[in-house]
Formats: C-alpha cells, sequence, structure tokens
C-alpha cells in the first residue's frame, strides 16, 4: 500500500464507513450505486449468517427476521441437542434483527456493487437475544458504563497463509511466494518474508481502506507464512466488529491469489499456533487512564484488573479457546501461555504489561487463539478485569524471566475448560445463565462431534501396538 493511500485512510474511514440513520444509509447506498446489501449477524463461531436483498427491498423493511437456530449452531453444522439445556429453542421461532447502520460498509471483493451491514438480534417483544455474541458484548460494556467507565481495547490477530487444501487428511503447507518457493524456516519479523506474497497484501489493504477498516501494522510472525495484523485502539464494540469483518476479508483476499488464509489456533504441527492477543484498558468519565493515579503510577484499579484476570482467564478459556485444536497451541513446548501469571513486558505470561507511559497503561491478554469469536473473547477478557475491579483482588507478584517453567494454570481441555465455565457463579451473573447454557452445550455438542473421527496419530501407535 502507497504511502500517498495510507495518509488518507483516517479521511476514507470517516468518508467509507457507517452511517447514522436509515435515511443517511439510504443515500449512502444510492451515492455509491449499491445494487445488493448483506445483511449479517455474527454466530457463536464468528460465521457470518444472514442474507443477501436488493438495496431497493431492504430500505423498504430494514428489519429481518431469522429462526433462533442461528445461535445454537455448532462449528461443523449440527446443533446443540433440544432436550439439554441450552439446547435451543424446540419451536425454532423468529428473532428479529435490527441494522446498526454505523456498520455500513461496501464489499470489495464481490462481482457487482455490494454493501454490507451487521444486524444486531431481538426478541419479538424488543429484548436483546441473550445468546448472541454482538449483545453479549454489549452488556458487558454497559456494566463498566454503570459504573461510569469506558473500556478501550486494541486486538492482534494472527494467522497462516497455506496451499489450498481440499482434502482435510493431508497436513497444511506453507504456499508458494514470489521467488517460487515455499517458507521452510521461521522468518519472524522478516519484510522479505512479508514480501513474498506484496500482491496479496496490497490487496488486503485495499480492501480494509474500501470498508474503512484501519490497520496499523503488519509483520512477519514466527511460523512458516504466519502473519500478523494490528489494530487501533479504540471501543470495544467497534473493534470486535472490525475482526469479525478483517477475518473475512483476508479470507477473501488470499482467495483472490489461490491461497487459503486460516486462524485455526493450530493449523501445522511442529508450527507456532496463531493467538488473538487483547490490549485492555479503562478510562473514566474524564478520559483518563484508570489504571494510572494522579502521580502517574499503576492505581488500585489497574491491580485489582489484573486480580480479576488471573483469577477468571481459566474459566473463561471455552471462549478465548473454543475448539479442540486450540488447546494444541497452549503447550509448554510453543511461545503460547500456559498459565495466568503476569509480568512487565514479559511475554511468557499470560498477562503481559507492555512498556507505556502513564496515559497509554494497559493490559495485555495472550491466552486467547486467533479462532475465537472476537465479539465473545473480548466480552470475556474484559468480564475478568471488571469482576477483579468490583471484588477488588489483588494480583500475585510479577513474574521476571520465563513462566513456561511454572505450573499450568490453564484447562488443558475442551470438556475441562466447559465444566470451569459452567461452576463459576460470578460468570453466570455477567453472562447471564442462560448465555452460559447455551455456549456449553454447543461446545459440548461439538465435542461429541470430534470424538467421530479417528486420528492418523492414533492409526500411527495403536493399529497394530495394542
Amino acid at each position: 500500500m502507497s504511502k500517498k493511500k495510507r495518509s488518507g485512510l483516517k479521511e476514507a474511514i470517516a468518508d467509507r464507513r457507517g452511517a447514522a440513520t436509515a435515511e443517511d444509509a439510504r443515500q449512502w447506498v444510492l451515492d455509491r450505486g449499491i445494487e445488493e446489501l448483506e445483511c449479517v449477524v455474527p454466530d457463536q463461531a464468528g460465521v457470518a449468517r444472514g442474507k443477501i436483498m436488493p438495496a431497493a427491498k431492504f430500505f423498504a423493511s430494514p428489519t429481518m427476521n431469522m429462526p433462533s437456530s442461528i445461535f445454537h449452531q455448532t462449528i461443523s453444522g449440527g446443533y446443540a441437542a433440544d432436550d439439554e439445556p441450552g439446547g435451543g429453542d424446540p419451536a425454532d421461532s423468529d428473532l428479529v434483527l435490527e441494522p446498526d447502520f454505523s456498520t455500513l460498509a461496501v464489499v470489495p471483493w464481490a462481482s457487482d456493487p455490494t454493501a454490507q451491514i451487521i444486524h444486531d438480534a431481538f426478541h419479538r417483544d424488543g429484548r436483546p437475544v441473550e445468546v448472541s455474541p454482538r449483545q453479549l458484548l454489549k452488556r458487558v460494556v454497559d456494566l463498566y458504563a454503570n459504573k461510569g467507565w469506558t473500556p478501550v481495547i486494541a486486538p492482534e490477530i494472527e494467522f497462516y497463509l497455506v496451499k489450498p487444501n481440499t482434502d482435510p487428511d493431508y497436513p497444511l503447507e506453507p504456499p508458494i511466494g514470489r521467488s517460487g518457493r515455499p517458507e521452510t524456516g521461521r522468518q519472524s519479523y522478516s519484510i522479505s518474508a512479508v514480501n513474498e506474497f506484496d500482491e496479496l497484501f496490497e490487496d488486503i489493504y485495499d480492501f480494509s481502506e474500501a470498508q474503512g477498516l484501519e490497520i496499523d501494522t503488519l509483520i512477519h510472525e514466527e511460523g512458516a507464512a504466519q502473519m500478523e495484523i494490528n489494530l487501533r485502539h479504540g471501543h470495544p464494540l467497534a473493534l470486535a466488529d472490525q475482526v469479525f469483518m478483517f477475518k473475512r476479508t483476508i479470507r477473501e483476499a488470499a482467495l483472490k491469489h489461490n491461497i487459503y488464509a486460516t486462524f485455526m489456533a493450530k493449523p501445522i504441527a511442529n508450527e507456532p499456533g496463531s493467538a488473538m492477543h487483547i490490549h485492555q484498558s479503562v478510562v473514566d468519565a474524564e478520559g483518563s487512564n484508570l489504571f494510572s493515579d494522579k502521580q502517574g503510577k499503576p492505581s488500585s484499579e489497574f491491580f485489582s484488573f489484573l486480580g480479576g484476570t488471573q483469577k477468571y482467564l481459566p474459566t473463561v478459556m471455552c471462549v478465548m479457546a473454543p475448539y479442540v485444536n486450540s488447546y494444541r497451541r497452549l503447550t509448554r513446548q510453543s511461545s503460547a501461555p500456559i498459565n495466568v501469571q503476569w509480568g512487565y513486558d514479559n511475554r511468557t505470561t499470560g498477562i503481559r504489561v507492555p512498556p507505556s507511559g502513564p496515559s497509554a497503561r494497559r493490559v495485555e491478554n495472550r491466552v486467547p487463539s486467533s479462532d475465537a469469536n472476537p465479539y465473545l473473547a473480548i466480552a470475556a477478557s474484559l468480564a475478568c478485569g471488571y469482576l477483579g475491579m468490583i471484588e477488588g483482588l489483588t494480583p500475585s507478584e510479577p513474574i521476571d524471566g520465563s513462566a513456561h517453567g511454572l505450573d499450568y494454570d490453564l484447562p488443558r481441555g475442551l470438556l475441562e475448560a466447559v465444566a470451569t465455565f459452567e461452576n463459576c457463579e460470578a460468570l453466570h451473573n455477567v453472562f447471564g445463565k442462560t448465555f452460559t447454557a447455551t455456549y456449553a452445550a454447543i461446545k459440548r455438542a461439538e465435542f461429541e462431534t470430534f470424538m467421530r473421527v479417528i486420528s492418523p496419530w492414533e492409526r500411527e501407535y495403536l493399529l497394530l501396538n495394542v
């Protein structure tokens, strides 16, 4: 992306993304000759569900109906059992989806002039749908607002580029770059390794600018063809929307170049996993960073936020690491965290405090994997810190040196994580019992699907040895 293009990005955000009212949105669509609108809602996995309709039909009736089952679907396309707590609405009745006009943006990869808009889910009596990920994040942000606080977050999303893979029995491999060769070694922070895919990243920048999405930095991560995109800090809902749209953007740009982009937590054996680090701070009603006192030193709220993150991160692991594959990333032999220790500028801990001045003091949660739903991961991470501040918790002493040799604090597998999640009464009060039961039921259903598959490891070591 040229410097000229990047310098105009902030203006592009104001001009190319969002509308205040339905009438503003109608004019926005007319000005751009938009013919179709993708009306989307993020489901529990962060997958875009919804409908595509002609622009004229959309503005004749901006709300739409969809069955409640969209929030009970597993990643494999099944559903949690109806007879299980949280298993879903037996009648599968309609929900009302209302557009958030501030999310209106073009779909730059579409062949015809198309726009997209994210919707919120409501019951027919006007109540927010408790199991909607976007509504859950709003609920957590409202808890902060009731205290006169506003959380600020900045996500970092890691992903791999891989060769197209149409047979799931075959391992994933790095793609061929412009040199004609795949990466064979780790190229952390390598500029030349990023340049291998210059044309792809030009498209990512162009697609992002067209949608009013702002990339802070792009780097090559540790793994072969593993990349990381960092977003600028902002309001949690706005940043969750951006991650949701960025994932879609990156996948579409990669497909244009006959490459897959994957956000699996551990897509390639013997390569590092992919994370979604979340930087968090809180500002008060005057806009001052609550994590710093008047002398610029760490405040009591800062330490309580850390204490809450330490206490409650293990209880939200099934949100931060939502699939069986997610736990392959969290091992002692990798660079990912395995516990809830914290430290100043320490990347081996699950909770890192980056170096900064008082106004930018923040807490980085390094536990979530990139396969997590951004709305749910951000909501869960903020909920941990909120509970810490409400309960006045105190963190442990910071860790100097590596935390990888210390004990595991985090669940080692999905079922253990789900059980821990269900048994935390404090989380029920924040998330609501309906969401907790529904999410747990979906995860158990996904685990049962996984258990039907026989892995290569089992064939390799059990076939003739047991």
